[in-house]
């Protein structure tokens, strides 16, 4: 048996990963915003539940909003109030005693800022909800609107400074749920990064104006929530590293960005694109993203993980063995098959343990 990159351990501080084909967030939108608000149900334990059993190292959850008002929609998960505490342990006990790899948990914090308060994509209306409907005001860096979406309100001082300390506060109730790690989103178009894109931020306090100024809130988020958490529990940032658009972000700045936040303490930066404008020109295609990771990680010198239509194992392995990344980061192939590691691992000649239940099922000759 040959020795796999992919396969190999992983230690991030207290957390030892015992391989490094993680699980990237993905937003499921099935919260039930009548009955319990931001919490986490049967579906939710299904969906992140079937990735333990399935061989996944690493499970982050969905982008999980710090207060009601940064939910992409009205269907999104939270982590700000006691219910949803209880709900997110549910989850993460079922991952910590099921995962047949030793899954580990962690919570994706987040705020969607200007794209909040947003219909779910699979539902018969889109843009913004209205009140009537149970939709809100949004806030953002300024008073520009995302696309077609309702404009938000600039956030004064005060209310920076709020948004700080909510997500000091869902990083303490995320150790109370039984997360093994928090990433803070940075990416995607979500409050930080409207902060961080000159494209979106054009204020002139110390919340914009330079580069140093559009990271300030990204990197005070990031000090309020490690003085939350114990010296060795790691925090992981997602951020985009290019706004694919002339005058963003680009793979430059978010390496700048990336040594800063190494001496803030982040322990690995998931690293994504795009989100920030309606008008970017993407170029997307099978590990579309692996480049920005590659060039954070050797200029920065931090640990990253890739993610972005990563769908076979000898991609995946080719990724880590050339030194792309760290690891990998699963979602749309993991859609497909909540048993993707354990067929990875097949492929590349590993083993990866099959649960008690499952286990007439692992393959012998053949994954058929």
């Amino acid at each position: 048996m040959t020795n796999s990159a992919l396969f190999s351990p992983l230690t991030l501080r207290s957390m030892e990963l015992s391989h490094r084909g993680w699980v990237s967030p993905m937003c499921q939108y099935s919260a039930d915003p009548d009955t319990a608000p931001g919490v986490p149900n049967d579906w939710h334990l299904m969906h992140l539940g079937s990735f333990a059993v399935g061989g996944a190292g690493l499970i982050l959850t969905e982008a999980t909003a710090v207060n009601h008002q940064g939910m992409i929609s009205p269907r999104d998960t939270g982590l700000y109030n006691d219910q949803q505490v209880q709900a997110w342990r549910r989850i993460t006990d079922f991952i910590h005693s099921n995962g047949s790899a030793g899954a580990k948990a962690g919570v994706q914090l987040a705020h969607a800022g200007r794209k909040a308060s947003a219909y779910w994509p699979f539902s018969e209306k889109s843009g913004s909800v209205p009140a009537a409907d149970g939709g809100w005001t949004t806030v953002g860096p300024t008073n520009e609107a995302f696309g077609e979406l309702a404009a938000p309100e600039a956030m004064t001082v005060a209310d920076i400074g709020q948004v700080i300390e909510d997500f000091a506060n869902s990083a303490s109730r995320a150790l109370d749920a039984g997360f093994d790690t928090i990433e803070i989103h940075g990416a995607h178009g979500y409050l930080l990064h409207q902060f961080r894109s000159p494209l979106v931020n054009t204020r002139t306090d110390e919340w914009g104006g330079d580069e140093a100024g559009r990271s300030k809130l990204t990197l005070d988020v990031i000090d309020a929530v490690r003085s939350r958490v114990p010296e060795d529990f790691p925090v992981l940032l997602r951020i985009s590293a290019s706004d694919w658009a002339d005058g963003g972000i680009d793979v430059d700045s978010s390496v700048r960005l990336a040594r800063m936040v190494k001496d803030r303490g982040i322990d690995l930066i998931d690293v994504s694109s795009g989100g920030a404008v309606a008008n970017a020109r993407m170029r997307i295609g099978p590990g579309y993203q692996t480049g920005f990771a590659e060039q954070i990680r050797r200029e920065a010198g931090i640990p990253v993980g890739a993610v972005g239509l990563i769908g076979s194992a000898d991609q995946a392995e080719h990724i880590v063995a050339t030194g792309q990344a760290d690891g990998v980061f699963i979602a749309r192939a993991a859609l497909r098959d909540p048993h993707w590691w354990q067929r990875a691992a097949f492929a590349l000649g590993q083993t990866v343990p099959w649960a008690p239940q499952y286990e007439r099922a692992a393959p012998r000759g053949s994954f058929q």
